[in-house]
């Protein structure tokens, strides 16, 4: 059975809003005034390689379908291959290779992806998704690589919520300005 990831980028006040500034948002692009080193550009290829597939909001499907495409090499040849499963209620037709519109149930959606695949499905970006998703008690780890910057404004990972959800650090490490925390869902 597979496992759901979320992975993200973010901030110490919790924003995961325009990482790479391609959003064009004011305070966009903040991730890429930090050096993540080479550690962390292996823990992001070996989180790729290891997934099976990837879940992703309509957004930040349409942002990677733009960019993946004409791109090439290990991690780009993966993403690219492997099957993509977009939320969303107003996609008809995706162009990208190996793209599956789920518009049912989220709940429904994750259980039939978590019993086909083995392997990890991979979450990124996909802030509304990613709310529902932890909402509903379906995440089963967070990979997040924090970045030492506040920036006071922008969608945060965590918003207010029914219940509170609790996670347990897997592993944790520094690898260039940021910090890579891996945390798994707390048994009930």
């Amino acid at each position: 059975m597979g496992k759901l990831v979320v992975t993200e980028f973010i901030t110490l006040d919790g924003v995961i809003d325009d990482p790479g500034g391609s959003e064009g948002t004011e305070r966009g692009g903040w991730a890429f005034r930090f050096e993540r080193g080479d550690e962390g550009d292996k823990f992001k290829l070996d989180e790729t390689m290891s997934s099976d597939a990837q879940l992703l909001g309509r957004v930040t499907y349409e942002g990677f379908a733009a960019a993946w495409p004409t791109r090439e090499g290990e991690f780009a040849d993966k993403f690219n291959e492997m099957p993509k499963f977009v939320v969303s209620s107003t996609l008809r037709d995706p162009e990208w290779s190996n793209t599956t519109v789920l518009n049912g149930h989220l709940r429904e959606d994750v259980a039939r992806l978590k019993e086909r695949f083995e392997g990890d499905i991979l979450v990124a970006g996909s802030a509304t998704l990613v709310q529902s998703l932890l909402e509903q008690d379906l995440v089963d780890r967070l990979h997040l690589m924090v970045f030492p910057t506040v920036l006071g404004q922008g969608k945060r990972l965590f918003t207010d919520g029914p219940d509170a959800r609790a996670f347990r650090l897997a592993s944790t490490r520094q690898t260039g300005d940021v910090a890579i925390l891996v945390l798994e869902r707390a048994s009930a």
